[in-house]
């Protein structure tokens, strides 16, 4: 088995930075600062911005940075995905 670690990135609109840290620990990891959530064989990076959806409405943008073993990072960002699109938009 390789111990190759990988990084994925993936952006979420309609989400806080707040709601997407708590859903990450709710999957089964502990946050180690406002921007950064960390289990045993994954981890994730979190930033945010507001971006404009047409010419008067914003949104808030949650980007995530996995990283981790493959396998563990399939399940995770499948779960994350389904919790942030309940929320979000």
């Amino acid at each position: 088995m390789s111990d190759a670690r990988v990084r994925r990135e993936k952006s979420f609109r309609g989400i806080s930075l707040r709601l997407a840290r708590h859903y990450l620990e709710k999957l089964g990891g502990d946050a180690v600062g406002d921007e950064r959530v960390e289990a045993d064989d994954w981890a994730a990076s979190l930033s945010a911005e507001k971006v404009s959806i047409g010419p008067t409405l914003k949104l808030t943008e949650v980007t995530v940075v996995f990283e981790g073993d493959p396998a563990a990072l399939d399940d995770l960002i499948d779960r994350f995905s389904q919790k942030a699109m309940r929320a979000g938009g």
